[in-house]
């Protein structure tokens, strides 16, 4: 969001972008009612040409350590309820803070459009260096924007990196087909599709073609090799659907980057969800051979077994029987699928949940493990590693406070018998304390922000109620640690905590 429904939970919002509801699938009509507001997606582009491999890590201001953005979509802005902001943490040797920052309105300098009630600004973000200047960019959504009379229209704003980082100086990327769908921009992903060196930059809607932007962008807001849609077996009407999330990466190594897709299936009539990968071509991306994936609606990918191929992570985070409805690859209080990259696409699939190995935890109804997930090397050992969110655990006798699960990876995989890890605000030397419906685990992100190579942890919570959170706990070298954490208020990043702002509740891919 990461979608559960947040204002994008990459991947999951609804219509006022507070907090997530907990959505559950039914049938089509259930399924299409708990759709309908902004999805935010957790797609997993790289800054240039996502390989699927390596940790991706965005660069805004070109002083060779990893910056993170994420969105506070619901924030006021000059009076604007759920107008939206995005805030841009910049790395330094000590990691990030509200010190070194940037927060972008539709009312900063530069940024073409402007602050609305309702435009959901920063729901859903994506980074690649789309003019090849050496700095990355970043592709920002405004999925619930009025264009015009379309009402939820939607719009896209790539807004330039520089040597000051972020901005707000970028264009506006128009709608590809506006009389077809609504919601321009409520998931985006960045990948090179083609294998041609240069980023393009995948952008969903409510219909289901996802429309690529061809080897970058030029100053005036158009994909310099031209763009195309490319339909995805996913379920599209005019109830709001399409895809929940777009995940990019290489998962075959051909150095092309393939798309994965999140969404509910037409083909047997039920709607389930159903994910699929598109793979890249030489020519772009293709859903001729489109590959069935496990269940799930927040998707990573990442090498975790170390042998070249991306493999994907998904989530499915809901319960293994709710309302009547029972979903056989789910485990009660949710559990995470790991799809293994092959040179066809897609190899063996094994799945975790709290009840596997030594993860921390056990499997309990709303537990939410896999509410989020994303990929990072923590240790530097050449295998990815994965967070978990855990958004809906129970910490003693505290309700949805959350919890955040790392896992490592290995030759044989990710590791579920040593080295796991789990902290909560509880936890010895972690900030906060665990409160009603923080919901640590909202998202997450592994990046090496500190420039040693190592990927950090940072996760977005619902703290005091709605507010939002950032909690940064960096890695020592071979594991996270506590030591050296802090959290990131929207207080002190320059957003209002008037209403819901979500601070963190989606970080870039």
């Amino acid at each position: 969001m990461q979608q559960h429904e947040r204002p994008s939970g990459r991947r999951h919002a609804p219509a006022h972008p507070s907090r997530r509801p907990r959505v559950r699938l039914a049938l089509a009509s259930a399924a299409a009612a708990a759709l309908t507001g902004t999805l935010l997606s957790a797609t997993a582009g790289t800054a240039t040409a996502a390989d699927g491999t390596h940790a991706p890590r965005a660069d805004f201001n070109g002083d060779g350590i990893g910056d993170v953005a994420f969105s506070a979509s619901g924030a006021y802005v000059s009076g604007k309820k759920d107008a939206g902001q995005l805030v841009v943490l910049y790395g330094t040797k000590t990691g990030v803070s509200s010190a070194q920052r940037s927060a972008i309105s539709q009312n900063t300098t530069g940024n073409p459009g402007t602050a609305e009630t309702g435009d959901a600004f920063g729901a859903d973000s994506a980074y690649a260096d789309f003019n090849g200047d050496g700095y990355d960019d970043l592709a920002v959504s405004s999925p619930l924007e009025d264009v015009g009379s379309d009402k939820d229209g939607g719009g896209v704003a790539v807004l330039w990196g520089s040597a000051q980082g972020i901005t707000g100086k970028g264009v506006t990327i128009a709608d590809a087909a506006p009389t077809q769908h609504d919601r321009w921009g409520r998931n985006l992903a960045a990948g090179d599709f083609d294998g041609d060196g240069k980023a393009d930059l995948a952008v969903g809607n409510t219909s289901n073609t996802v429309y690529v932007l061809k080897g970058g962008i030029s100053a005036s807001g158009t994909a310099v090799k031209g763009r195309y849609g490319v339909k995805a077996p996913v379920q599209a009407s005019g109830d709001g659907s399409g895809p929940l999330n777009i995940t990019a990466g290489d998962v075959n190594g051909d150095r092309r980057t393939d798309l994965v897709v999140d969404g509910f299936e037409t083909a047997t009539g039920q709607y389930w969800n159903t994910n699929y990968l598109l793979m890249g071509t030489s020519s772009g991306l293709s859903a001729a051979n489109a590959q069935p994936l496990k269940a799930g609606v927040i998707t990573g990918i990442g090498d975790v077994n170390g042998d070249g191929y991306g493999d994907i992570v998904t989530g499915m985070y809901w319960n293994k029987a709710d309302n009547g409805v029972t979903f056989p690859e789910a485990a009660d209080g949710g559990k995470v699928w790991i799809t293994y990259g092959a040179p066809d696409g897609i190899g063996s699939t094994t799945g975790i949940s709290q009840n596997t190995g030594n993860v921390p935890g056990s499997s309990e109804k709303d537990d939410f493990f896999g509410y989020e997930l994303d990929l990072g090397d923590v240790d530097g050992d050449g295998y990815q590693d994965i967070v978990v969110g855990v958004a809906g655990e129970d910490i003693g006798s505290v309700t949805d406070a959350g919890q955040l699960v790392v896992l490592y990876g290995a030759p044989s995989g990710i590791n579920t018998s040593s080295g796991t890890q789990s902290f909560a605000q509880s936890t010895a030397g972690v900030p906060g304390s665990d409160e009603k419906d923080d919901m640590l685990g909202a998202d997450v992100k592994l990046d090496d922000v500190t420039g040693d190579g190592r990927a950090d942890l940072l996760a977005g919570s619902y703290e005091n109620t709605g507010n939002g959170a950032v909690l940064y706990l960096p890695s020592d070298g071979t594991k996270i640690t506590a030591t050296g954490s802090r959290t990131v208020s929207p207080s002190a990043s320059g957003v209002s905590t008037t209403g819901y702002p979500n601070f963190g509740a989606n970080f870039a891919d």
